[in-house]
């Protein structure tokens, strides 16, 4: 997944990329309102985290704008606590909220949670050929044996998993698994396609290299 962090504490942005990294996200990082913009303008999130207060305006009047362009969920990052703010942050369109400080472990639930209900849903075991994928559990299931997933082959196979029989560009393969500031060529979606082709061969499941154009995964 692929998510948009608007929040000018560096501090607390450094920790929650790390985090969310842990688990194979890639994060995109804006310090201001103006950046968030940009960043929304040349790529497609899964989810915006959002502070409401930046150094360049309020994020609540940010969601309200980008609410009639942009349908990416979002979960705004905020220090008040009273019920009447957090009202009116969801009734100005946010999906969920958090309050700081908070725990990762909620943030990353909270992030789960809205991406669930926003998105189709994914079922707890995906039939990949003569394979069990879980994307919940990170594991590849066949022939009785039950291995776990890297968490870039994860998020990878997810992507393909989600798309099946569509031809995906490695700029697309790339963007979902990083993000923009990370220094990582195409060869990198070549070294994890070969590995998830080495996992798959043998449940009926092919990545075609679609010459020039990017991968398909197709199984029976």
């Amino acid at each position: 997944m692929r998510f948009l962090l608007v929040e000018d504490n560096i501090e607390l942005a450094e920790a929650i990329i790390a985090r969310l990294s842990l688990d194979g996200h890639a994060v995109d990082h804006a310090k201001t309102l103006a950046a968030a913009d940009e960043w929304l303008a040349v790529a497609e999130y899964d989810l915006m985290l959002l502070d409401v207060m930046l150094p360049d305006g309020d994020g609540r009047a940010f969601l309200r704008k980008t609410r009639t362009t942009e349908r990416v969920p979002v979960i705004v990052l905020t220090a008040r606590s009273q019920v009447s703010d957090r009202v009116d942050t969801l009734d100005l369109g946010a999906d969920d909220y958090i309050t700081k400080p908070f725990d990762f472990a909620e943030l990353e639930a909270r992030c789960r949670a809205v991406l669930r209900r926003r998105g189709t849903p994914t079922p707890a075991l995906i039939p990949l050929g003569g394979a069990l994928f879980d994307p919940s559990g990170g594991t590849l299931s066949h022939d009785g044996e039950t291995k776990p997933l890297r968490n870039r082959e994860l998020r990878l196979l997810e992507v393909f998993a989600r798309n099946k029989g569509k031809i995906l560009s490695k700029t697309q393969l790339l963007d979902r698994l990083f993000s923009q500031d990370a220094e990582v060529s195409e060869n990198a979606i070549e070294v994890y396609v070969a590995r998830l082709r080495k996992r798959l061969s043998a449940a009926g499941v092919e990545i075609e290299t679609v010459r020039g154009v990017g991968y398909r995964m197709t199984w029976a």
